[in-house]
């Protein structure tokens, strides 16, 4: 009963917006101050012995493409929440992260083309991961506009939260996509075993996932914070207009 209790507590909108209003300013300057430093750390850290400078663009890339999984893995976590527990921030979420998400993919995907250039002579090559980074970025753009379509708001909720569900397959299609016949770099960091990047490279690597992780956070709980506010000023509308047609409803004295 008392584990109820607090999920109660954490799923109260005004409880929410009474929170996130006092850590939205910790989360902006711990995120600008993070990546300030990994960014330095970035800049100062030796050159790859085989990409040269080009390589300092995984400073960008890398957390930008882990995002744009873990974000994916929270949209659908928040629509199964919303589908299944009808948790009252849980389709709020969902709705807050799917742009967040787009934006880290398409990030992700043009730092990718940028870094492939001086690697691979192109800057896009139809490889697995590649590929499916792409469809996974179509997938947001699927969910965005398919919310934006409906005006039902109850009926595009259930709609994008069954898709955002199955498209979960996805994520691991994009993990193990380097094992088929890929050009893409294998995985470096999350890997069994111990990391192959050096160490010099590896802190200013992991310094900006921190610091982009915390800065996502801020985004989404300030887009969620918009949501909700949004969701307050339509309900107050609808209750005028609802009002105002039972005035017009009553018999003239």
């Amino acid at each position: 009963m008392p584990m109820q209790t607090l999920t109660q507590r954490l799923a109260n909108p005004t409880r929410f917006m009474a929170l996130s209003a006092q850590l939205l300013p910790w989360l902006w300057g711990a995120a600008a101050a993070i990546i300030a430093i990994g960014l330095y750390m970035g800049f100062a850290s030796p050159p790859d012995y085989q990409q040269g400078h080009s390589a300092k663009i995984m400073y960008v890339h890398v957390p930008a493409a882990w995002l744009s999984m873990a974000v994916y893995a929270l949209v659908a976590a928040s629509s199964f929440g919303f589908l299944v527990f009808r948790h009252p921030l849980a389709d709020v979420s969902a709705k807050a992260a799917a742009p967040i998400g787009a934006l880290f993919t398409l990030l992700c995907l043009v730092t990718g083309s940028l870094w492939g250039k001086p690697m691979w002579g192109a800057y896009w090559a139809w490889d697995p991961r590649l590929t499916s980074v792409l469809i996974l970025f179509f997938l947001y753009l699927g969910l965005i506009a398919l919310r934006t379509s409906i005006e039902d708001e109850s009926l595009a909720a259930n709609l994008t939260a069954i898709l955002a569900i199955v498209g979960i397959v996805l994520l691991p299609v994009i993990r193990y996509s380097v094992n088929w016949n890929s050009i893409h770099q294998p995985p470096s960091v999350s890997r069994l075993g111990a990391p192959t990047v050096h160490p010099d490279l590896l802190w200013p690597l992991l310094t900006m996932a921190v610091g982009m992780t915390v800065l996502f956070a801020a985004m989404h709980m300030k887009a969620m914070r918009n949501e909700i506010l949004r969701r307050r000023v339509k309900a107050l509308r609808l209750a005028e207009v609802q009002l105002a047609g039972g005035y017009a409803r009553q018999p003239a004295e």
